[in-house]
């Protein structure tokens, strides 16, 4: 069974085949381009902004959680990966970084005739005016990070 698609962009200019290869390295199995009759597609393409690599996974295997397969693909990749996050916030997403660490995040983003880019990553911290949407990231289950003046919930 399957679910998806899992739509991630990724830090730097990451060729194709090589994003294909961290997500086949992190799901143990086969990972294709869009050829028709397989069971796992993955399209990579490129546009501008800080996270430029945009990865379209479609047919993601169920039973296997996005961000801990976004977490290992960042990992093999050694460049951070953003992922939706639970709310509908627009800005608001899911960083797994580099080192496997998943955070929230808020982004800019403008579309383009080429795709989303994303700019300005930011720690969620509650207190950042993207917060207090109706969407608000106090009710995601990736809380926001505490600060000095919003010190973590005892």
């Amino acid at each position: 069974m399957a679910e998806g698609p899992w739509n991630w962009c990724a830090a730097g200019r990451i060729d194709p085949d090589r994003v294909r290869g961290a997500l086949a390295g992190a799901l143990e199995r086969p990972v294709h381009d869009l050829v028709p009759g397989a069971d796992l597609l993955c399209d990579v393409y490129h546009v501008g902004g800080d996270f430029p690599t945009l990865i379209d996974v479609y047919l993601a295997p169920s039973g296997v959680a996005e961000e801990t397969v976004a977490s290992a693909v960042a990992v093999r990749l050694r460049s951070a990966v953003l992922l939706p996050d639970d709310t509908l916030n627009p800005s608001r997403y899911v960083l797994a970084e580099p080192d496997g660490t998943l955070r929230a995040v808020h982004v800019e983003e403008v579309e383009t005739d080429d795709g989303p880019e994303r700019r300005h990553i930011r720690p969620c911290t509650g207190a950042d005016p993207a917060c207090a949407t109706t969407a608000g990231c106090d009710r995601s289950r990736w809380k926001p990070d505490p600060t000095p003046e919003r010190p973590a919930a005892a």
